[in-house]
């Protein structure tokens, strides 16, 4: 059968099944739905997936609570634009800004220590993607994102945009250093 050759009779939906045709048929229906099971399955019992909150906010309030956090917690300045280095205490609130093409402040945290971030962007939709980990956030502006961190290994970590922001978008990389 073609489209050149139609089939011999016309009500061809009408014709049985072959055996191997069921069982692929069989296979797919069966692997759909163990996927379809595995995926709340896998965001509790994986511990992959962030459980993460949105609050709307405007770029002028998250600008004042993160400038205050700066204030308070600024242990250096680093690079030639001086961007502040934060340590903030465990279990305190990080605030972290997106905008055109910078993470804002870089942040100095402690291994094994909580911290409740809270990241919005002034002007874009980006992406907060944390590397090498797999930890993504979409990061849009009017909302804020608030995700409790705990990091688990001492190093230096870069802040990703992973959401096409315009054409400086491949120079945003933030920084955060964890310590022992």
């Amino acid at each position: 059968m073609s489209s050149l050759a139609p089939p011999s009779k016309r009500i061809w939906w009408n014709e049985p099944v072959e055996g191997a045709e069921l069982l692929w048929i069989g296979i797919a229906v069966v692997w759909g739905v163990i996927m379809t099971f595995m995926m709340p399955y896998w965001h509790v019992v994986g511990k992959q997936n962030l459980s993460s909150e949105a609050y709307r906010t405007t770029a002028a309030i998250h600008q004042a609570k993160t400038q205050a956090m700066i204030d308070q917690y600024t242990v250096r300045t680093e690079g030639e634009r001086k961007f502040p280095v934060v340590a903030p205490p465990e279990g305190s609130d990080v605030y972290l800004i997106a905008r055109l093409w910078d993470w804002w402040p870089i942040l100095e945290l402690k291994k094994g220590k909580s911290y409740r971030f809270h990241i919005s962007s002034l002007d874009w939709q980006h992406g907060f993607s944390l590397q090498p980990t797999n930890l993504n956030v979409q990061v849009v502006p009017g909302y804020e994102m608030v995700v409790t961190l705990t990091p688990n290994q001492a190093g230096q970590f870069s802040i990703v945009c992973n959401e096409y922001c315009g054409i400086g978008h491949h120079t945003m990389v933030g920084k955060i250093y964890v310590t022992e």
